[in-house]
């Protein structure tokens, strides 16, 4: 009989972590960046600070996982 395999819970739970990371220094470069009128709601500045951040937060998440033995 074979053995299901676990869901990998660390992997998700580190993944998900990055999602936050991600979602708050996003959040964190675009509130100043808003609020000083740089750029409005919903303008590709915004979506591309978003971007930026999440490609930054990848790079960072790959970086650790090397590091962290999950």
């Amino acid at each position: 009989m074979e053995e299901k395999k676990s869901i990998p819970i660390k992997a998700i739970l580190y993944i998900s972590v990055w999602v936050i990371i991600w979602g708050t220094l996003g959040s964190l470069i675009d509130y100043p960046l808003y609020k000083n009128k740089i750029y409005v709601e919903g303008s590709i500045y915004q979506y591309l600070t978003f971007t930026v951040t999440a490609i930054i937060s990848i790079i960072s998440a790959k970086f650790f996982y090397k590091k962290i033995d999950l």
